[in-house]
C-alpha cells in the first residue's frame, strides 16, 4: 500500500503491455497525450498512434472508422471532453451502431484539483450511462486499471473507462479478479454496506476502520462496473446490511448511487444514503482538500453510514 500510482498513469502502461499482445490495438488522443498517459504508447508505438489535434468529435469518427476496419481504438482525452464535449458524437456514431469504440477517460472527478470546476467532470457516469450499451468502468487503482483494460478489449462494444490524475495505493489484493458487471466485496460488515468505486474505495476501507473503532461492523463493495452494475451483489449486500452507503467522486445525481437506488427500488427498498457532489461544480484547490470540502473523504462516508443504520 505504500507506493501510489494515478489510474491514468496505469492506463499508458495497460496499453503498451496490451499493444504488444493485440497488433489491432490503436490509440487516438486530443493533444493531451502527455497529461492522458497515451504518449508512452506513442513512443513504443508511433505508427498506431494518431494525433487528432484538438477535436474530440472528430477524434470519435476517427475511431469508429478505425473499429469497422477491425481495429480496436482506445480514443483518449479528459472525461470532461469524453463525455461531454463529444456526448453527441458518442451517442449517435459509438453508441447507435454499437461500435467496438473504448473511451479512455483520464481526469475524471473532483481530484482534477486546481484544473478547476471547467475540467473536474462530475457528471460523466450520469451521460455515458444514458447512452445504450455503452459499459461504465472507474477503477479503483492501478491493478484494477490494468485489468479492465484487458477486459475492454476482449469485449466487443463500446466501453468507457474513467480514470483519475491523483496518484491512489493499491487497495485490490495480488490476486484480484475483475469481471465486468461484477462487484467485489473487499471486506466484510454487518451493519452497513459500503458501495464504491475509484479513489472512494479507498476512503472507504478508511471509513471501515473508522466506523469499527466506534463498534460498528461495515462491509466495503468496490463497484468498479457502474452499468451494468452487479445487480445481484447489490440486492444480496441490502438484504444482509439493511442498509447502503454509496461513495463515488461524481455527483449524486445519475452515477453509481442513481444505479444502486433505482435496482434497490425496483428489487428491494433499502435505505441508501449517497456520497457524492450535492449538485454542484467542483472549484480549484488541493485534491485531498476538495475531497474534504466536497463531503468525499472518508469522515463523509462514516457520517453518512451512521446515519444510514439510523433508518433501518
Amino acid at each position: 500500500m505504500a507506493d501510489k500510482f494515478a489510474t491514468r498513469e496505469a492506463y499508458g502502461k495497460a496499453l503498451i503491455e496490451f499493444g504488444k499482445e493485440y497488433d489491432n490495438l490503436v490509440v487516438l488522443d486530443a493533444d493531451l497525450a502527455a497529461a492522458t498517459k497515451t504518449g508512452m504508447f506513442k513512443k513504443e508505438f508511433p505508427e498506431r498512434f494518431f494525433d487528432c489535434g484538438i477535436a474530440e468529435n472528430n477524434m470519435i469518427g476517427v475511431a469508429v472508422g478505425l473499429s469497422l476496419s477491425g481495429k480496436i481504438p482506445f480514443a483518449s482525452t479528459f472525461a470532461m471532453f469524453a463525455a461531454g464535449r463529444s456526448y453527441e458524437q458518442v451517442r449517435n456514431s459509438i453508441g447507435y451502431p454499437h461500435a467496438n469504440v473504448k473511451i479512455g477517460a483520464t481526469h475524471g472527478g473532483i481530484t482534477v484539483g486546481e484544473d478547476g470546476a471547467t475540467h473536474q467532470c462530475l457528471e460523466d457516469f450520469a451521460l455515458m450511462r444514458t447512452v445504450p450499451g455503452m459499459t461504465v468502468i472507474c477503477p479503483a487503482d492501478a491493478l484494477e486499471t490494468r485489468l479492465a483494460v484487458k477486459a475492454s478489449i476482449e469485449m466487443n462494444g463500446p466501453v468507457y473507462l474513467r480514470f483519475g490524475r491523483m496518484a491512489v495505493p493499491q487497495v485490490c489484493g495480488d490476486d484480484y479478479k475483475f469481471e465486468i458487471g461484477k462487484g467485489v466485496k473487499l471486506l466484510d460488515g454487518t451493519d452497513v454496506s459500503i458501495i464504491a468505486n475509484g479513489v472512494e474505495v479507498e476512503q472507504a476501507l478508511i471509513a471501515a476502520e473508522l466506523l469499527k473503532a466506534d463498534g460498528i461492523s461495515a462491509a466495503v463493495v468496490n463497484m468498479a462496473t457502474i452499468k451494468p452494475i452487479d445487480r445481484e451483489l447489490v440486492i444480496a449486500e441490502a438484504k444482509r446490511c439493511g442498509c447502503i452507503v454509496t461513495a463515488e467522486e461524481h455527483s449524486v445525481i445519475g452515477g453509481l448511487g442513481g444505479a444502486v437506488c433505482e435496482t434497490l427500488s425496483e428489487s428491494c427498498p433499502t435505505p441508501v444514503l449517497r456520497v457524492g457532489t450535492e449538485d454542484c461544480f467542483g472549484r480549484s484547490g488541493p485534491a485531498k482538500e476538495l475531497l474534504s470540502m466536497f463531503g468525499l473523504d472518508a469522515a463523509a462516508i462514516c457520517a453518512k453510514a451512521k446515519a444510514a443504520i439510523a433508518l433501518k
